[in-house]
Parts: structure tokens; C-alpha cells; sequence
């Protein structure tokens, strides 16, 4: 029996959907993460020393990792052609998307989020200005620049077949979901601009096997407050003057810490048990 170790916000519904496309049947064990200490329950910890998800488990073969997880299963498992023919020139293509967005633009969203966290945190008053100042001008200049040139690059991509990899749906495209599917919680797609990244979007949202992955993940998209400029209010300098002369007042802040996951992709409901799918 396969069993698939899941944990909100690690993009694990990736593998949900591709067992299901694929027919198999597996169990999900559920996970959390502690929103206040960032520490993962020790029962994933005791499937994988780095306590990361998701984690497949297929019999004794333990696999780690997005990407090796759905090239481990493709390999054992695929006979419905989710990737092209090694010899096609198609095969090239789908080699680069497999691992394109864990590797190329997932890493600039957690970037972003990073600076937005930042953008809440409690300073000095008087050093509010100087850090909304740093984040205003690294959010929108080279991290803003940088996935736009991203975005446009797939837009032209997709633009031959719809699909990341030649004119059929394949894993890959599962794959480029994940980073597209942030884009758009975070307002940066629009269907003017990204017609064929609208239509990709739409396209994979009809799939039944991706309907019954986000079910079953107990997930959902959720849309980060992204802004270029965070706004810092008049309001917030005087609440943080307070504070000054009130050292010993507690922070209604110190929850934001762990609140949100670095991606800010899944928001889970996960409870630490099993059930078996199909």
C-alpha cells in the first residue's frame, strides 16, 4: 500500500492528483506544523529525519521530495502516458518543466513572502521608515522584475500546445500547476495579459483527478496579501510608541510568526490520521 505523508503548505496535493490521474490506490497520513514554534509532530520526524513533506512511503522504499516522489511513481507505476516517449523532442521539454517551478519560481514566492513578513514585523518606530523603504524597493524591483519575466516566459511557452510539454496533459504539467496556482492567489495573473495561462489554469481545474486531489488534501488556494508598497500607518508608529513606554505589554503581533507558511500556497485541516483512498 502506498502512503502518502502530507503536511499543509508543502504543495503535497501535487502528488494526491497524480495518484489519482493515475488510478492507484494509497493512504494519506496528515501532518502539522505548530503555527507558533514552526515545529513538525514527531510522527513525521519518525518517517524522515529532515521532518519534511510530502514523504511517500511504498512498502519499505521511502522517497523524498516533489520530484522524486512523482519520478519514483511514474516509473513504477505510469501506463497512462503522463510523460512523453524518452526518445520523442518532446522529452527535453518535459525534463526542464518536471522541475522548473520547485527550482526557478517557487523560490522567488517564498522570497516574497519572506520581505512581506518583514513588513509586519515590530521595530522601533523611528526605524519603520528605513525598513519600509528596504522592502518597498526589493519587492517591487528585482523580486516583482523577476517573476514577471517568469511569467512571461511560460505565457510564451504554452502558447504552442497549452501544455508545458508537448499537445498532451503529462506530469509535468502538474508540476507547473503548483507555481502557477500562486501566481494567481496573488493577483498576478490576468487573463488579458496571460490568456494562455488563464486557459492552462482552467484547463487543469476541470480535470476530475484534480478535483478529487483537492478534496481529498483538505486544501485550498489562499491569495497572500501581496502589495508593492506595504502600507505602514500613522496608526502603527503610535501603537508602537506605546509599546515603547509599556515594556511590559505583550505583542498581538508575536502570532504572525508562524501564521502563514513561506509559500502561502495550502491552508490545511489535517488532524494526524490516516484514511485510505479508493
Amino acid at each position: 500500500m502506498i502512503t502518502l505523508h502530507h503536511l499543509e503548505s508543502s504543495g503535497s496535493h501535487r502528488i494526491i492528483w497524480l495518484l489519482e490521474e493515475l488510478e492507484l490506490s494509497y493512504q494519506i497520513e496528515r501532518h502539522q506544523v505548530n503555527p507558533e514554534t514552526g515545529a513538525v509532530d514527531s510522527a513525521l520526524q519518525a518517517i524522515h529525519p529532515l521532518a519534511k513533506a510530502p514523504v511517500l512511503v511504498d512498502d519499505k522504499q521511502v522517497v523524498a521530495g516533489c520530484g522524486a516522489i512523482m519520478d519514483y511513481i511514474l516509473n513504477k507505476y505510469d501506463r497512462s502516458g503522463l510523460r512523453p516517449p524518452i526518445t520523442s523532442s518532446d522529452y527535453t521539454q518535459y525534463q526542464q518543466w518536471m522541475f522548473y517551478s520547485d527550482s526557478q519560481l517557487l523560490p522567488l514566492f517564498q522570497q516574497q513572502a519572506r520581505y512581506e513578513k518583514l513588513a509586519n514585523t515590530r521595530v522601533p518606530f523611528f526605524a519603520r521608515s528605513i525598513l519600509k523603504k528596504v522592502v518597498n524597493g526589493v519587492l517591487s524591483g528585482p523580486i516583482a522584475t523577476e517573476i514577471a519575466q517568469h511569467l512571461n516566459y511560460i505565457e510564451d511557452q504554452l502558447s504552442a500546445n497549452g501544455w508545458s510539454s508537448g499537445s498532451q496533459f503529462s506530469a509535468a504539467d502538474i508540476q507547473l500547476s503548483f507555481a502557477l496556482e500562486t501566481a494567481k492567489s496573488k493577483g498576478l495573473i490576468d487573463a488579458k495579459q496571460f490568456p494562455n495561462l488563464d486557459s492552462f489554469l482552467n484547463a487543469i481545474a476541470e480535470r476530475s483527478a484534480y478535483q478529487i486531489a483537492q478534496e481529498k488534501a483538505g486544501s485550498k488556494v489562499y491569495a497572500l496579501p501581496v502589495s508593492t508598497e506595504p502600507e505602514i500607518s500613522d496608526d502603527e508608529n503610535s501603537t508602537a510608541i506605546a509599546e515603547d513606554n509599556n515594556p511590559q505589554g505583550e505583542s498581538n503581533n508575536q502570532a504572525l510568526d508562524g501564521a502563514s507558511s513561506e509559500t502561502g500556497i495550502e491552508a490545511g485541516n489535517g488532524s494526524g490520521n490516516g484514511n485510505t483512498q479508493r
